[in-house]
């Protein structure tokens, strides 16, 4: 059993965007309030996150998160990785670093961004973390096994994730034949769908559609969601069947 929990479905920005006051920013209804996209996957008797976003912190205080096995990054924007230095109350916790995986680029990036934590004279009470090479290749985590997938984000390698019959992929305009492969036969498949305009770097709603009818998972469910593709009612509405818009706090359970 892999338990997925929605831990934030937007864009960059967030839903609402500051100071915006479209419809859907303005709108009450709580499936169109998104923080920045991340998941948490609890699975083998342990939580797994993807991505430690701006909203990190008060992400784990919302799903009531009181342990990490690791955090798993997709890529180094900052919309995925601002949050990081929040790690420090699983330290405290766990008595020990938090595991975070990361491929080369992405660790440097870190490296710059936190320097702090990784600086000769370490300040007292700052986050401790083990950086643990993440490739192409399947990885193991406590026991459990991770099969990454290479997409583009325009020119910029990121990489999704598959663990059994979920896989989750985000901020991807391209996926190769190649990668496509490691997608069949999914039971749910995690896509972003930013907007129904076209964009530069990430699937559209016609565009993440077009990927679910070639990979044909069972169910899919799609985020990164910003407040141009419209009301989350109103968007669902028109999906195909098997196919539904991802909202914080969805929580999923796949045998």
């Amino acid at each position: 059993m892999v338990k997925l929990t929605f831990l934030g479905t937007g864009t960059s920005q967030g839903v609402p965007i500051i100071a915006c006051k479209c419809p859907v920013c303005q709108s009450n209804n709580h499936k169109d309030k998104r923080l920045r996209s991340s998941v948490l996957i609890t699975v083998d008797g342990q939580n797994l996150v993807i991505d430690s976003g701006p909203d990190f912190r008060y992400q784990m205080l919302r799903a009531k998160v009181e342990n990490i096995s690791a955090i798993i990054f997709t890529h180094e924007h900052k919309d995925h990785t601002a949050g990081l230095d929040d790690i420090r109350a699983f330290n405290w916790v766990n008595k020990k670093a938090v595991s975070i995986y990361a491929e080369k680029r992405v660790q440097e990036s870190l490296k710059k961004e936190f320097s702090y934590v990784f600086a000769e004279f370490k300040y007292p009470g700052i986050p401790q973390m083990n950086l643990i090479d993440l490739t192409n290749e399947v990885f193991h985590i406590n026991g459990t096994s991770i099969l990454p997938i290479r997409v583009k984000h325009l020119k910029l390698p990121v990489y999704g994730f598959r663990i059994g019959d979920l896989a989750y992929i985000t901020d991807a305009n391209y996926i190769s034949p190649e990668e496509k492969e490691k997608l069949k036969g999914l039971k749910v498949l995690v896509l972003n769908a930013l907007r129904r305009e076209p964009h530069i770097s990430h699937f559209t709603l016609s565009e993440a559609l077009e990927v679910v009818r070639e990979l044909k998972p069972e169910k899919a469910y799609f985020t990164h969601i910003s407040h141009q593709l419209g009301f989350h009612d109103e968007v669902e509405a028109e999906l195909p069947d098997n196919v539904f818009l991802a909202y914080d706090q969805l929580e999923l359970e796949i045998d």
